[in-house]
């Protein structure tokens, strides 16, 4: 008997390694906007982010919060569409976020848009620059935090713990094509991704929603060195993810996202062996 106790203690603990959450040294999320899954998984349009999911975990069944663009961002950066069903601009909105909350807790944050023209500027539409698309703008107490993507540094150790990073209209796959968008991807992000294997870092690629085809199916890819490569089949959306973010830094689950279960059985027992100074 003791020793079916002693075995059933060593395969909870170890089911429990395998579900411990990492704690990344950084964590960079992009998001595109408005393709399906079956618009990127298997397009030949699409070689690099293909290429990324084999090199990564894909999850399968990951799904937009609701229509139209707007809300999905404030989903995954709030944990609550808070009421907003539209694309209405500007917001002025108050309450935690994952910024704030990393702030709180002594850890930084920066969201980076491509195209915006200045750090904390507050206008709706510049150039193929939209505010829509970055919801970090929408709290004014960010905008030390709210930069363009020109302040993306390229000396990796430099990134805050989270940066958000949304490509232009033209490169996120809203105006310009799904080739123009998975080569901007090649040429700023894949360094990142690189490093992020070797340095105990994140990359998440992810799309705001579908194209209204799927039932808001979109693709989710986590490449890192925490990360087992692979699919999943788990069912996902922008609450997870923020419950998952939350829950390797210590923070509160806002709003939905504490209805949410964290990511599981796709990280490595730790991403700190792969890590290289």
């Amino acid at each position: 008997m003791r020793f079916i106790l002693v075995a059933l203690m060593l395969l909870a603990q170890n089911a429990l390694a395998a579900d411990a959450l990492p704690r990344p040294d950084h964590i960079v999320i992009v998001v595109e906007e408005n393709k399906s899954f079956s618009q990127i998984i298997g397009n030949r349009d699409a070689p690099y982010l293909n290429a990324l999911a084999r090199r990564g975990v894909l999850f399968t069944d990951s799904r937009g919060v609701t229509h139209p663009s707007q809300p999905n961002y404030l989903a995954l950066f709030s944990g609550a569409t808070r009421g907003i069903g539209s694309n209405a601009c500007p917001l002025e909105l108050s309450g935690e976020n994952l910024a704030s909350a990393l702030i709180a807790k002594g850890l930084n944050f920066i969201s980076y848009s491509e195209s915006m023209p200045e750090a904390g500027y507050e206008g709706c539409v510049y150039g193929p620059y939209r505010r829509k698309h970055n919801p970090a703008a929408n709290w004014k107490e960010l905008a030390a935090f709210n930069q363009p993507f020109s302040a993306f540094p390229q000396d990796f150790t430099q990134l805050p713990i989270v940066a958000l990073v949304m490509p232009d209209q033209r490169n996120d796959m809203h105006d310009g094509s799904i080739a123009q968008g998975d080569a901007w991807l090649a040429r700023n992000i894949e360094a990142y991704a690189q490093w992020a294997m070797t340095h105990n870092s994140l990359l998440i690629v992810t799309w705001d929603e579908d194209n209204g085809s799927e039932s808001n199916r979109i693709a989710t890819i986590l490449v890192g060195a925490m990360v087992k490569p692979g699919k999943s089949a788990q069912r996902i959306n922008h609450y997870t993810l923020l419950r998952t973010i939350s829950g390797m830094y210590g923070l509160p689950h806002l709003g939905e996202s504490a209805q949410e279960k964290p990511i599981t059985g796709v990280w490595r027992v730790s991403g700190k062996k792969h890590k290289r100074k």
